[in-house]
Order: structure tokens, then C-alpha cells, then sequence
């Protein structure tokens, strides 16, 4: 599903964000990415959506080497991926429903499709009675559903979360991990960069460290094993 193979990333400035990496993430696998500040997260997973482009190695997403593409079929590889933000990104001008359904209005989806997902979608986050809601009346809790909702509604094969509770309290995170679980249930592949020590460590999932740009440890039902 996603391969990494010596990939290495340095940015104009000269800085190395990540150095001769070589990961391998199977389909319906959650991964928790890891590691300190700097440590080049950000930067593993902006390439696995080609946000930015590998310096050395290769990299196939889903079967398409990314660092191949034409800047023309970047969106037909996107269209396979679920992007979830930490501060949400939802269009501030736009219902729930709205929201949701300009996902699906993007690869013209037909109206009578986009009807029956949008409203599936808002049911599996446990929001479909805040349909006609805009952004600026729910919580941050929900609207970080609602940019799940979004994220899954074309159904991806891969979801990829960047801090999706960095901005939640405990409770509303453990709510929003229940639908990533969900979500994986089902069969799509989590990759989630988190600084949630005791999410990782309860959940055991799969977890990969950086350190420096380097895989300092790749394991299954791992620890966190780094101070925030």
C-alpha cells in the first residue's frame, strides 16, 4: 500500500528532515508515526501525499511511484486519500452537509451520491442532526469529525491524520480514535502523527519513531517511548 525505499528529503535551506528511510505500510494497517519535535514526522507524511517530493528513494503510494507523477495527476492520487488536519480546515462559509459534500462535488459525484454518502458519513461520526450547522457553531470536537467525515467520504485506501487530537481534550479525543477504529475495521489504512502519549500506549497499534530523520524503532502494539 505505501512503500518507502531510502527516502531521504532535504529541504532548500539545507536541512535533512528525513535520511535513507525505508518503510513498508501494508493495506488496512494503523500506524502511529512518533517522535520529537523536528524529528521530520510532518515531512514523512506530506510526502506520502506528495506535498512535497522525496530528494532520494522512491516512494509508491497505492501502487504509483509519487515521486514520478506529473503535477496533473497529483489530484487522481489524492482522490484515494483521506487528509485529516489538526486545526480542521473546514470552509468557514459552508454547512456541515456543505462541507462534506464539496469532497465528492470535486470528482462530480452525481447529487443523488453525494445525498446518500454525505448523509452515511455524518451518521458514522454520530453527527447528521448538525447538518445544516456551520463550522462556527460546534465544537472543536465536532468539527474534527466533521473533517473526518469529509476525509473518508470518497472512500480512501489510505487515511492519513496529521495531530487529529492535538487540539481536543481527553475525552473527545478517545471519541474521535473510536472512529478512526472504526474506520480501520473497514478496511482502510491509519496513518496518524500524533504527540498523544497515552493514546499510542493504550491503543497498540503499530508505531514508528523518528529521530532525526531516521527510523529509531518500528514496532507492532508498541509504547510512544519519547517525552513531549
Amino acid at each position: 500500500m505505501i512503500n518507502l525505499c531510502g527516502i531521504s528529503k532535504v529541504y532548500d535551506n539545507g536541512c535533512v528532515a528525513l535520511s535513507d528511510v525505508t518503510v513498508d505500510i501494508p493495506k488496512g494497517d494503523f500506524v502511529f508515526v512518533v517522535g520529537p519535535s523536528g524529528a521530520g514526522k510532518s515531512t514523512f507524511i506530506k510526502l506520502i501525499f506528495r506535498e512535497e517530493l522525496p530528494t532520494k528513494g522512491k516512494l509508491i503510494v497505492n501502487g504509483r511511484n509519487v515521486g514520478e507523477l506529473q503535477s496533473s495527476e497529483v489530484p487522481y492520487l489524492r482522490r484515494n486519500l483521506g487528509i485529516v488536519f489538526q486545526d480542521y480546515r473546514l470552509l468557514p462559509d459552508k454547512t456541515v452537509y456543505e462541507n462534506v459534500a464539496f469532497a465528492m462535488q470535486v470528482i462530480e459525484a452525481s447529487d443523488r451520491d453525494i445525498k446518500k454518502r454525505v448523509i452515511q458519513v455524518l451518521d458514522l461520526v454520530g453527527l447528521r442532526h448538525k447538518a445544516k450547522s456551520c463550522p462556527c457553531e460546534l465544537s472543536g470536537g465536532e468539527q474534527q469529525r466533521i473533517a473526518i467525515a469529509r476525509a473518508i467520504v470518497n472512500n480512501p485506501v489510505v487515511v492519513i491524520a496529521d495531530e487529529p487530537t492535538g487540539n481536543l481534550d481527553p475525552e473527545t479525543s478517545w471519541e474521535i480514535m473510536k472512529i478512526f477504529t472504526r474506520i480501520n475495521k473497514g478496511g482502510t489504512t491509519i496513518v496518524m502523527v500524533t504527540h498523544d502519549k497515552t493514546v499510542v500506549d493504550i491503543m497498540k497499534k503499530r508505531v514508528i519513531a523518528i529521530e532525526k530523520g531516521k527510523i529509531a524503532r518500528d514496532e507492532a502494539k508498541g509504547v510512544y517511548g519519547y517525552e513531549n
